[in-house]
């Protein structure tokens, strides 16, 4: 059993805020392309799941004469230091694993090279799983951030997700 589920964080008004704000459709994306990667790597489909959805909390919007401007964004991002912040705090506060909470923001805070002044980082199977799960997603010039889905949609999708997470963690306990 879980501490916390994919919806238990979705439904909860600072995550409302700030999916909203990054792009629902593209967090939601990413959440369900994280866990698929997770389990092909037999990795944590959970902390997989959950930081593909909270990956882009910490984003703020870029704009230069009332229109968005990446290449600012791109020169003076630090969206995943904040995201992981605000992801550690938002899972605590849900009732999650201190030691889980932890590992989810670190998968969100190195899902990006743009704010490291090398790319050099080595990641832990994780955190290469978040940031290959949100290039899977990217489109050019940050549109994905722009794509919609409505909020039953999207809640439904993570509600199956969670059924998966469910089942495969289920299975993984039987086996051992």
């Amino acid at each position: 059993m879980r501490d916390v589920t994919l919806l238990n964080i979705f439904e909860h008004h600072i995550a409302q805020k700030y999916l909203n704000r990054s792009g629902l459709s593209h967090a939601v994306a990413v959440s369900h392309h994280a866990y698929k990667l997770a389990l092909a790597q037999r990795q944590n489909v959970d902390f997989a799941a959950k930081a593909g959805l909270l990956h882009d909390i910490g984003h703020f919007t870029w704009y230069k004469n009332g229109k968005w401007d990446y290449d600012l964004y791109r020169k003076n991002d630090i969206h995943p230091i904040k995201g992981a912040e605000r992801a550690h705090k938002l899972l605590i506060r849900l009732g999650e694993n201190p030691v889980s909470a932890k590992t989810i923001a670190l998968a969100i805070l190195f899902h990006t090279d743009s704010f490291l002044p090398s790319n050099d980082i080595v990641r832990t199977p994780l955190q290469q799983i978040v940031k290959w799960a949100d290039e899977k997603d990217e489109e050019e010039g940050g549109l994905h951030h722009y794509r919609k889905i409505s909020y039953e949609r999207a809640r439904d999708s993570l509600e199956k997700l969670d059924k998966l997470i469910d089942s495969h963690l289920e299975q993984e306990s039987k086996a051992e």
